[in-house]
Order: structure tokens, then C-alpha cells, then sequence
């Protein structure tokens, strides 16, 4: 049986497919999860912190799922063909993920707004970790490479049999074609294209690199440790 805080943010998340997020009634919320408007106060502050509380566990979603196909026991090329075939159809059927991934908002989708500095505590843990606000679209890529790279490296190193990619590449090729492999994922989610994403991210982190390789696509979020 799901708590009341899960109640509240899936009839949340139920009420963004009939409504647009501005039409969204707090105590309509907490109607469908069977809860007084009372205790939704209590665990998320406001309709803000409502909101916030969506886009983290969307966040968690995403990446609980990469996770989920980087532990596959599978070779590095084809672990990062499923994070990339999972990326698109997860995106497709969630539009805040996609929002999220895109930075593609509209009127029907609660977009993040600024962190308020001085902004009082909540005193529900779960909704201060919420209010620190959802990755950038920049940071969520960059998070997914780093993690993808890591778990990458750690399995090269247990081990023996070579994979599909160049034998003995370093860190940074490593790290190169992880990102491509989701930037051309969240291509495939904005141009789609007629076939999967798969056969594009298989040629791409396969193709010879230039030595040295060049760097990564983008910098790694300075709260990347926090998320």
C-alpha cells in the first residue's frame, strides 16, 4: 500500500494527463489520494513543492533505471544500446521525463523554477531533498555518462574476455562515447527517426576515436555527487 506522500504524487501526476499544470487544484490532489488537503500541506509545503517533488522522483525513476542496465551482464556496447533504447521509450511515455531530458516545457507541465536561497527548511527529509531542485538537462547527461563510465570501468577491470570497444581504452574515450550514446538517444527523442536508436548508438561508440581522444561533450555537474 503506498504512503500518503506517494498517493499524493501519483494522483499529482494523474491529474498533469487531464489537466495543464496550472488547472491542477491542490485540494482536488488530495481528494483523489483519499488524504486532507492538510496532510499535503504537510509534506510538501505547497502546489511548488508538489511540483518539486514530481520532477525529483521522476529524476530517481530515470535514474534507478540506468542503473538497473548498467548492472546487465552484458558488454559495454550493448549496455549502453539499452540505456539509450530505454532512455526513448521512457521519455516517450513520461512527459516530465522527457521535459526533464529536453528542457522542452510547456503549459501543461510544472517547469522548474529558481531554488529559493532563504527559503524555509521542510521538515519532511524527502521534500528537502526535492526543493534543491531537479538537475539541468546538461547535468542529468552529464550524471548519466559518469555513472555509465564508472560502472563501464569497474567491469573492465573484473573482467577478462575484451568487449566491442578498442582494448584498453582510458577514461576518456570512455567517458566520449558514454555521452554520445545518450545524446544521441535524447536526438532520437526530439528528430525521431525510422528505426531505434540502437543501430546509431552501436555504430557510433564503436567507430574509431582520434588519439588522443577528444574530451567529454560537457562538464560534469559541480552537484553531480548530490543527486
Amino acid at each position: 500500500m503506498p504512503t500518503a506522500r506517494e498517493a499524493l504524487l501519483n494522483a499529482g501526476l494523474s491529474a498533469l494527463r487531464e489537466l495543464p499544470w496550472s488547472a491542477v487544484r491542490m485540494v482536488d490532489v488530495a481528494a483523489a489520494a483519499g488524504v486532507s488537503r492538510q496532510t499535503l500541506y504537510n509534506e510538501f509545503g505547497s502546489k511548488e513543492g508538489l511540483a518539486r517533488a514530481l520532477l525529483r522522483r521522476e529524476v530517481d525513476h530515470y535514474l534507478r533505471g540506468v542503473e538497473r542496465r548498467l548492472n546487465e551482464r552484458a558488454d559495454t556496447v550493448d549496455r549502453l544500446v539499452g540505456i539509450a533504447e530505454w532512455t526513448v521509450a521512457e521519455a516517450r511515455a513520461r512527459p516530465l521525463l522527457r521535459a526533464l531530458l529536453t528542457g522542452c516545457w510547456g503549459e501543461w507541465l510544472p517547469a522548474p523554477g529558481p531554488v529559493r536561497i532563504n527559503a524555509q527548511p521542510s521538515g519532511v527529509p524527502a521534500q528537502r531533498r526535492a526543493d534543491a531542485g531537479p538537475p539541468a538537462t546538461g547535468d542529468l547527461v552529464a550524471l548519466v555518462r559518469d555513472r555509465s563510465a564508472a560502472a563501464l570501468a569497474r567491469s573492465r577491470m573484473e573482467q577478462s574476455r575484451a568487449d566491442h570497444t578498442r582494448p584498453g581504452a582510458g577514461r576518456a574515450e570512455l567517458l566520449y562515447r558514454c555521452e554520445l550514446a545518450v545524446r544521441l538517444a535524447l536526438a532520437h527523442l526530439v528528430a525521431p527517426g525510422g528505426e531505434s536508436v540502437g543501430p546509431l548508438v552501436r555504430t557510433a561508440v564503436t567507430a574509431p576515436l582520434p588519439v588522443p581522444p577528444p574530451l567529454p561533450l560537457s562538464a560534469p555537474s559541480p552537484r553531480a555527487g548530490a543527486r
